[in-house]
């Protein structure tokens, strides 16, 4: 199949942007990298009036530091999240999984923002934002806000994204050098969506923890943080016996649908297979 006829739009500002969508009477679709959007335009799973081009807006990119905060510009592409240093070293969440998302033709277009905003619930990086705890930074005609990533995922790619608005940045509170770190995902093959993947952001004081974030994807409609798994770990040693509490806690975080080509339980016990194996190596890391 062939995208239906639209108009298209190159706007060099965000106010242009969302000028450009309120013309269109909301019958408009932003994109930057394409490589989720042009696949369902040529379905026409989306069949858009208009097409507003966000790729050269010069707000929307770059990586800094902002006081206890990294700030990743929304068109940061998933091959820079691998190869920036800012990143690597202080949201390395990102850093880790970008090996994992995809292909490298597909990385060198993909952009973080989008990936985010999109929302798949068996992506690496809407996961990792809701890992290290980010907040979301979004514009609309009305004004800019911050949205922690807790409370950013809605449903099944829905977010706190109104229609018109922008994710223009990622903000990603700075890790510290008693964090501890891990991720890594299930697949079939490399390059494939996960079965399951997880990353995990550890607050440790010596052996203890203080403080932990546990977040699966491919486990349901948005990414989910494993709340009772968490509770299981906190003030807590990384022994054997805690390790395997936690894992049978799982139960309680977890509920995944049945598909074709797995099961629910065997998602669930995938699940806990991955997070004894990062929990392991978090302990071996302290």
């Amino acid at each position: 199949m062939k995208a239906r006829a639209f108009s298209y739009a190159r706007p060099n500002t965000i106010a242009e942007a969302l000028d450009l969508f309120a013309a269109a009477d909301e019958d408009a679709t932003y994109i930057a990298g394409g490589q989720s959007l042009v696949p369902t335009l040529a379905l026409r799973l989306q069949a858009p009036q208009t097409l507003i081009d966000i790729a050269h807006i010069s707000e929307l990119r770059g990586i800094a530091l902002d006081g206890g905060w990294l700030r990743i510009g929304a068109l940061t592409r998933h091959c820079e999240t691998l190869a920036d240093p800012l990143i690597a070293q202080h949201a390395p969440l990102f850093h880790d999984a970008a090996p994992y998302v995809a292909h490298p033709a597909i990385r060198n277009k993909g952009t973080l923002g989008g990936s985010i905003a999109l929302a798949d619930p068996a992506s690496e990086f809407p996961a990792m934002a809701l890992a290290m705890g980010a907040e979301l930074e979004i514009v609309g005609r009305d004004g800019a806000r911050r949205v922690p990533a807790d409370d950013y995922f809605i449903d099944l790619f829905q977010t706190a994204i109104e229609p018109g608005e922008l994710l223009t940045a990622i903000h990603v509170p700075i890790v510290r050098p008693t964090h501890r770190w891990a991720f890594d995902e299930l697949a079939r093959r490399r390059g494939d969506y996960a079965i399951v993947g997880c990353g995990i952001l550890a607050d440790m004081q010596s052996t203890r923890i203080e403080d932990i974030r546990i977040v699966f994807f491919g486990v349901g409609n948005t990414p989910v943080r494993a709340t009772t798994a968490e509770q299981c770990l906190i003030g807590k040693q990384l022994d054997q016996a805690v390790v395997h509490v936690t894992q049978a806690a799982l139960a309680d975080d977890l509920a995944p649908p049945d598909d074709e080509h797995t099961p629910a339980a065997m998602r669930v016990h995938l699940a806990r297979v991955l997070l004894g194996r990062l929990l392991g190596r978090i302990a071996g890391a302290t």
